[in-house]
């Protein structure tokens, strides 16, 4: 039914689903995803209150927006401290490839990153006058 966009059922579907959306609360938690041949595609397998994969429906948020600027719920996103968050990876998909989620002794190489410690370990400070 997803690929057939101009169908009269896919029509009536998107307008049905649209109203509830707007109906519902800005943030909504989904008890099972809205398109399951998409979720399982992704490796979503429903099970007795217990699923082999996470599955997540993202909604994106304009912190730009009036509504989401007053409102003291949410307008957290928008302050200067989240912006670009992908691009200096610390979303927790970028801290995972970063190596950054391990613990204790076996991971102080880890931190602040693998680059620095490396150069830090392999580099000799020479003073500046001899």
């Amino acid at each position: 039914m997803w690929r057939m966009k101009q169908s009269d059922a896919m029509r009536f579907t998107q307008r049905v689903r649209c109203w509830e959306y707007r109906q519902q609360p800005s943030m909504v938690r989904v008890t099972r995803p809205t398109r399951p041949d998409k979720a399982r595609r992704l490796g979503y397998k429903a099970k007795q209150q217990d699923s082999t994969y996470k599955y997540f429906e993202v909604i994106l948020i304009d912190p730009a927006h009036n509504a989401i600027r007053n409102d003291p719920r949410i307008n957290w996103i928008c302050n200067p401290v989240h912006k670009h968050r992908e691009l200096r990876g610390l979303t927790s998909t970028g801290k995972k490839y970063r190596g950054l989620c391990g613990n204790g002794h076996l991971h102080h190489k880890a931190r602040p990153s693998r680059t620095a410690t490396w150069k830090s370990n392999n580099t000799l400070p020479f003073p500046r006058y001899r």
